[in-house]
């Protein structure tokens, strides 16, 4: 089959949706870091998503896009589930306990977890010496910062709490990744707006009862939630799910794929960068480390496929969406 020729566009509108998806994308890890101050976890991503997703449906509705389709529906709910209420659900329940700049460290390792998950494509990818050296590079780097976490644990106190964020952390991006790789074998039918529109209103759905049960609204007064949490939400609403997504999916129609997943590689580097100047977190050069070696071993994991979709426009090239993208 020939490879989708890339739509023209304009130098200014691409640099305008690069950067984006570059520092809009970077920057949710520190600005759900502000909205969960004033607001509960769960509730806020319900927030997020629900009023994103109905903003996005509305939209299709507009242009008169057909919203309902069994098989999409079906497909937007899994992956709802396991990408935004397990993923991004594990995110923003965990920088309640981590900084939003360690947060991003180790949510950038989820290219990993994908490339162990990918079943379909096990002999491909551990015949390639690269991904194989990728695979333990990464799991050096990923150990290296939960070793710093367990010292720092040990001498600070609140080891239970600590601990199972991390592991949250963990079981965020299996399940991103595992929603990636059933969205990718189970393509949906119809608009992109409209599949991610109905994936957000699931998956806000699905932290209702999470908030319930967390016992959110009873503990909840409006009137005293601070004015920069609901601006936060606000930001992560427009820009973060809204603007950040358009210009994701505008730039898959007109630069190759394997120049849009840079944006993997920037991503952690804008939220360290956002956390250590404007939420006082600090960053040790043990933490510094294991970034750069993870990002190494993610460029490591996809260095076969760039070369494969050198002059062609390849789907499978692009490392695993960031869990706080969408």
């Amino acid at each position: 089959m020939a490879p989708a020729r890339m739509k023209p566009a304009s130098t200014l509108m691409v640099i305008v949706a690069f950067a984006t998806v570059y520092l809009v994308w970077g920057s949710t890890y520190f600005f759900i870091r502000i909205a969960i101050q004033g607001l509960p976890p769960l509730l806020m991503g319900a927030i997020r998503f629900l009023t994103a997703g109905s903003l996005m449906l509305i939209w299709a509705i507009v242009k008169r896009e057909k919203i309902f389709n069994r098989k999409s529906l079906i497909t937007s709910a899994v992956v709802g589930i396991l990408l935004l209420g397990g993923g991004n659900g594990c995110v923003i329940w965990v920088e309640q306990t981590l900084p939003s700049a360690m947060v991003a460290i180790l949510v950038s390792a989820a290219p990993i977890w994908f490339v162990l998950l990918d079943r379909n494509n096990w002999t491909i990818n551990f015949r390639s010496r690269s991904t194989l050296i990728g695979l333990a590079i990464g799991f050096v780097g990923v150990i290296l910062l939960f070793g710093e976490q367990m010292d720092g644990m040990l001498a600070g106190g609140n080891i239970g709490a600590k601990l199972l964020s991390m592991a949250l952390l963990i079981v965020g991006s299996i399940c991103w990744s595992g929603g990636s790789i059933y969205s990718k074998n189970h393509p949906s039918q119809g608009s992109a707006v409209v599949n991610v529109a109905w994936q957000m209103i699931i998956a806000g759905l699905l932290f209702l009862p999470g908030s319930f049960l967390n016992h959110e609204f009873s503990d909840l007064h409006l009137s005293q939630v601070p004015a920069a949490s609901w601006l936060a939400v606000l930001y992560l609403i427009i820009f973060g799910s809204i603007a950040g997504f358009s210009a994701y999916v505008w730039l898959l129609q007109v630069r190759p794929t394997t120049q849009v997943s840079t944006y993997a590689y920037v991503n952690p580097v804008i939220a360290v960068i956002l956390g250590v100047l404007f939420a006082g977190e600090r960053i040790s050069f043990l933490q510094i480390g294991g970034l750069v070696i993870i990002l190494s071993s993610v460029l490591l994991i996809n260095l076969s496929k760039y070369r494969k979709s050198k002059g062609r426009d390849d789907s499978l090239a692009m490392p695993i969406m960031a869990e706080e993208n969408v």
